[in-house]
């Protein structure tokens, strides 16, 4: 009954866009019904599905398999580099890393800045060494400490934590998606990090001016359970400033330009050090490579809920908490450290893999289709203004963040699709400058990522500050308002750049539609 279907050179449309439709109706059934928020079935099924559809256009099985094996060697070095952070993650703790940033940001940081002080720290941090993933497993990981102990909403933390590292991953020259964008749409890199400057840098000054709004609200902090948690963190860990080195010899291999694995390893060997100067051996320590940090005295600290209990585990850690008054307290605040530092190691990153794995596997299996090409083809036919075209990129490269599940693909396949219509479309003689294209891929695809739960980056952020990402991603304001400003300054006729060679003009207030 099905072999109308079969070898066809067009087939409805209705047809190329079902796998999509009934794939994210399964995801939403398991967010929305099921209050589940690992994608892995769901996707599961999505491939059969596709596989199913792909069947009916009479295509084979082996091709389509051939197809998805090429696109999961897209994520080959991002599944390296997980790997690598979760060692850094597990080590930065063990070295007492995140401790040192956390006793000394409390002394510090005040509830009402903390929001605009975390996006700034982030943003510094992700400029200099270029990765987006490295600043949230590290400084991130500091931060939401610090949040908690200060009162503020963990989702409120991670999307200020999550606008200052992707500002970096977008605008650093030494990030994978600051160089492949260009790479992508025959632009150079510093025209395109300029061409970028005009939609970012003004959508970062309104997520500071939102982050101290958002501050204002937030209650003083509890100062005696910030004494707490210090000396919680004092009896588990040796503070000293020696552990900021580790993501210190990362930040200077990556301004020396040196490769991000090599980089993480040079900090590997750093909290390797630093962890046998906290007390392990030698075999301890490179087991938490492996399986992550455990707290010892931290556990028994959450386990304590009587005063002789309070009073038994102080013993043991050989330290006093004279303020503790509230045994109930006294186990939360162990309870919340705990869980805040039994994280890290190459296992921890063992279910972000599969889901890179299984989302890769889908983003393969509808591009052999051609489902994408054709929801991009239809997208290209109404187009009819500049403002039109640059929304068409935008969309697209949410669409393949979604579908696709990998951002490196969300700037790959519309880059590719794309680049022929900006070097061919024209109004009135003048062709948009392949910065415009660059600019667009990244104002969407490289934003965009970590506001999906299963791609990659949503993937990633998730698992390592332990935050669901429907549950930060409308904090993430940089993230989602950075296209809003594109298109608005795109629409007002402002820093729309033209290619060098064709006809002057001046930039007009009402962008030209198509002759």
């Amino acid at each position: 009954m099905f072999s109308q279907f079969k070898n066809r050179e067009r087939y409805p449309f209705w047809f190329e866009l079902a796998p999509l439709l009934l794939t994210v109706v399964l995801l939403m059934v398991q967010f929305f019904v099921f209050k589940d928020y690992t994608p892995h079935v769901p996707l599961v099924v999505g491939i059969c599905i596709t596989g199913i559809f792909m069947a009916l256009k009479g295509r084979k099985w082996a091709g389509m398999e051939q197809h998805m094996y090429r696109v999961m060697k897209v994520a080959l070095p991002t599944t390296v580099i997980i790997l690598c952070v979760g060692m850094m993650i597990a080590a930065s703790i063990a070295a007492g890393t995140v401790q040192t940033v956390l006793v000394y940001g409390l002394s510090i940081l005040k509830p009402t800045v903390f929001l605009p002080a975390t996006c700034i720290l982030t943003t510094v941090v992700s400029l200099a060494t270029g990765t987006s993933w490295g600043t949230v497993g590290t400084v991130g990981l500091a931060m939401v400490g610090i949040g908690e102990a200060l009162g503020v909403p963990m989702h409120w933390t991670v999307g200020a934590i999550c606008s200052g590292s992707f500002f970096g991953d977008k605008m650093s020259p030494l990030s994978d998606t600051t160089n492949l964008a260009p790479a992508v749409s025959g632009s150079e890199l510093f025209d395109h990090i300029r061409a970028m400057m005009w939609t970012t840098l003004p959508t970062l000054l309104i997520v500071v001016v939102i982050s101290l709004l958002m501050g204002s609200a937030v209650r003083e902090m509890d100062n005696s359970r910030v004494e707490l948690i210090q000396g919680m963190m004092r009896a588990e860990f040796r503070i000293s400033a020696w552990g900021i080195v580790p993501p210190a010899v990362i930040l200077v291999m990556a301004l020396l330009k040196i490769p991000a694995i090599p980089g993480i390893v040079g900090g590997l060997c750093a909290g390797l050090l630093l962890s046998l100067f906290q007390g392990a051996s030698l075999h301890e320590a490179l087991k938490v490579f492996f399986y992550g940090y455990e707290p010892s005295q931290l556990s028994a600290f959450a386990a304590a809920t009587t005063p002789e209990a309070v009073n038994a585990a102080a013993a043991g850690a050989g330290t006093l908490f004279a303020s503790v008054s509230d045994p109930a307290e006294f186990a939360k605040v162990g309870g919340l450290l705990t869980r805040l530092f039994t994280r890290g190691g190459m296992t921890s990153m063992l279910e972000t893999i599969c889901l890179i794995v299984v989302a890769l596997s889908l983003g393969g299996i509808m591009e052999a289709c051609g489902f994408l090409d054709v929801i991009l083809e239809a997208l290209m036919r109404r187009v009819r203004s500049v403002f039109g075209l640059i929304a068409s990129v935008i969309a697209s490269s949410f669409v393949a963040n979604v579908f696709l599940s990998e951002q490196y693909l969300a700037i790959i396949v519309p880059g590719r699709m794309f680049r022929r219509a900006f070097d061919e479309r024209s109004w009135d003689g003048r062709r948009l400058a392949p910065s415009m294209l660059s600019r667009s891929l990244e104002d969407s695809g490289t934003m965009t990522s970590v506001l999906v739960p299963w791609n990659t980056c949503g993937v990633y952020v998730s698992a390592v500050l332990g935050v669901p990402t429907l549950a930060y991603a409308p904090y993430c304001f940089l993230n989602w308002l950075n296209p809003i400003v594109a298109l608005t300054m795109t629409w007002l006729g402002i820093a729309v750049t033209w290619r060098h060679g064709d006809r002057r003009h001046a930039l007009p207030e009402v962008l030209p539609a198509d002759p």
